[in-house]
């Protein structure tokens, strides 16, 4: 797709403080854009912030601040200036004209990139490529044939009237409605693997970026996720079978959130996220020793009700408690979240109280049932052994019993297959 790579640049970040918000907001909203920068591969030189009613609507920043950013840029020998929210193809383009070498990047190309760089499957690969589209599409500034012969068709030339920027922006709605059609196909694809494993108990792990979803992955099953110190290191959904406590349950790994993540590309990666809501458990992995770790959970609690997920579905974990100084934090943090497992990936702390958890809330979404069948519906008693867990078997003389636990959603369906074979 488009260049975006900013690896081995000087940067400058810049911010606003305007509407609602506070200096402490955009400090820490800057604090995770220089995170997201090294994760590309920059080097963050500097940053500035301007306090403003509102954001400037030609050029972000004022004229004084730009200014005084001209003469930052040039004294750290910065080569690219990242403003921290999204910007528009005007504003983009003013800026430009600002700086004689370095680029100017907004927080959502910033992202792009590193999506680039970590989309492996070919569900990422199309949801980042759709992302980048749409992000292009208001700002296309030049030709992109080259989409023109992906898509391999003639039929999207142009007619005598079209100017070359009308071809351009058609067929990149031709391409977008391509890749919209190839996410459908793939969910699909998708809807089929959840189908032939609904009857398993399914756990989802969901978090802030680096909060240790991917080490707690790895610790319970051997997945061989990718653990790095850096945001966004996966973008695929890890799914494994595992068994926790003598009990088989499906656990799966999901893209991190981070605060500030333009909703365009959430909206892209919408398919990957459906495991989270299907999931029948939800472990939200929580970095304690970070200070502002109860915003990170309100973002992660808003992006689940974005999803429609229940709160009963949710589980609040509490990693990294081995990089906690003092006590207070954590006692603090169980006082006001009082059913939270405290853990720590890393140190394997409390690990056997976290699974214990996660099969007292498995048993509680069962019941038992004692099933009444004929002798004919062998291959049903056979099929029971994947959707219940067979307790008892009782071969009586006109039919047979037999005792299951079963998920309590299940419970119906599995009535009505069993009544079947009864005349």
């Amino acid at each position: 797709m488009f260049e975006t790579t900013v690896e081995k640049e000087k940067a400058l970040l810049v911010g606003v403080v305007h509407g609602e918000q506070s200096v402490s907001d955009v400090e820490e909203n800057l604090v995770e854009l220089g995170l997201l920068a090294t994760t590309a591969g920059a080097i963050v030189s500097g940053e500035v912030i301007q306090k403003r009613t509102s954001v400037h609507a030609a050029h972000y920043v004022g004229k004084g601040k730009i200014e005084e950013i001209v003469a930052k840029v040039e004294m750290l020998k910065v080569n690219l200036v990242i403003f921290d929210d999204e910007l528009s193809p005007a504003q983009t383009k003013n800026l430009q004209k600002m700086f004689d070498k370095a680029r100017v990047i907004d927080r959502s190309i910033l992202i792009l990139d590193i999506f680039v760089r970590h989309a492996s499957s070919k569900e990422s690969k199309t949801q980042v490529e759709l992302a980048q589209l749409q992000y292009l599409l208001p700002r296309l500034t030049r030709a992109w044939t080259h989409l023109e012969r992906q898509r391999g068709a003639t039929s999207t030339r142009g007619g005598m009237g079209e100017t070359q920027i009308e071809i351009d922006r058609r067929l990149v709605r031709n391409r977008i409605s391509q890749l919209k059609k190839e996410l459908i196909k793939i969910e699909t694809q998708r809807d089929t693997r959840r189908k032939q494993r609904e009857d398993m108990f399914k756990v989802a792990l969901v978090g802030y970026t680096n909060a240790g979803k991917s080490s707690l992955m790895n610790l319970f099953s051997d997945a061989g996720v990718l653990v790095e110190d850096k945001l966004f290191a996966t973008l695929d959904t890890t799914v494994r079978k595992i068994t926790v406590l003598d009990n088989e349950i499906l656990l799966s790994d999901t893209v991190g959130f981070i605060h500030k993540l333009p909703h365009h590309l959430v909206a892209s990666f919408k398919s990957t996220l459906q495991e989270v809501r299907l999931a029948d458990l939800i472990l939200i992995v929580i970095d304690l020793s970070d200070p502002q770790y109860e915003k990170h959970l309100r973002t992660v609690n808003e992006v689940l009700m974005d999803l429609g997920v229940s709160e009963s579905q949710t589980l609040t974990v509490f990693n990294k408690i081995d990089l906690i100084t003092g006590q207070e934090t954590l006692s603090g943090a169980l006082k006001e979240y009082s059913d939270a497992v405290p853990v720590s990936a890393l140190r394997q702390v409390n690990i056997q109280q976290l699974e214990e958890k996660i099969i007292e809330v498995r048993q509680s979404g069962y019941v038992v049932e004692t099933l009444k069948l004929d002798h004919s519906q062998q291959k049903f008693l056979a099929s029971l052994h994947r959707t219940a867990e067979v307790l008892n078997i009782d071969y009586e003389e006109d039919h047979i019993l037999v005792e299951v636990r079963v998920r309590a959603s299940a419970l119906h369906q599995i009535r009505k297959e069993s009544q079947n074979g009864i005349h």
